[in-house]
């Protein structure tokens, strides 16, 4: 896909990309979870005699599974150390919180358009997005869906034939590194997402999803609230 550019004589207002499916991660896209994220993780590496500020520094965009597999050497150990964060994260969900504009912007978009691919396991993802107030995503990839997490673009892959569309025809909403990489190698275009999103491959950045519209297979972005272009 091939976002229309403005002329040069004219002043860009907005950005219009063509698409047919939305592909959003879940946190720092569509809920803030930082403060559940840091008390979960903090709390798990307490346990371990681990330093939290490391560990919850290299958790974003991972699964657990794979985090847990870099920290925990003795491959016996890991399953218990990956249910037990799995239990602190899900305890610690109800503190999630709706990014502006996230409600408003999946509410305005068809059903069977729109899609949810997060490296949380399933029921994380459930119970953040309930926390959050918002709607249950017609598809909803998670951590236990796939091989091979983000990077990987298995999931994006996966979300985009669960909608009914080839990746190329899809955008794909990141704000980590990782994650980003996974759209691209999928074959999507990438936005980034706030300040985080700033630090990814992503060619374009928006400040949050309050300014975004979708109409008639046209993904319009506001020229005041992209960071990057």
């Amino acid at each position: 896909m091939t976002a229309q550019q403005p002329h040069p004589s004219h002043p860009l207002t907005a950005l219009d990309i063509p698409c047919q499916g939305l592909l959003f991660d879940n946190d720092g896209v569509l809920v803030d979870s930082d403060h559940g994220v840091d008390q979960a993780w903090s709390q798990w590496a307490r346990d371990r005699d681990l330093p939290p500020e490391q560990v919850t520094a290299m958790v974003h965009g991972r699964r657990s599974a794979d985090t847990v597999a870099l920290l925990v050497t003795d491959p016996k150990e890991r399953g218990a150390a990956l249910a037990a964060i799995d239990r602190l994260e899900v305890e610690a969900a109800a503190t999630t919180t709706a990014l502006p504009g996230a409600r408003e912007f999946l509410t305005s978009l068809p059903y069977d358009r729109w899609a949810v691919v997060t490296s949380g396991v399933t029921a994380l993802a459930r119970a953040r997005l309930a926390a959050a107030g918002l709607p249950t995503p017609p598809v909803l990839i998670t951590a236990d869906d796939v091989s091979h997490g983000k990077p990987a673009p298995d999931g994006y892959r996966t979300a985009a034939d669960n909608l009914g569309f080839a990746p190329a025809r899809t955008v794909v909403f990141e704000d980590s590194t990782a994650g980003a990489k996974a759209g691209a190698a999928a074959g999507a275009t990438v936005i980034g997402v706030g300040q985080r999103g700033l630090a990814t491959d992503a060619t374009f950045v928006v400040r949050d999803l309050r300014s975004l519209t979708w109409h008639d297979g046209v993904l319009s972005l506001a020229a005041a609230d992209l960071l990057r272009f």
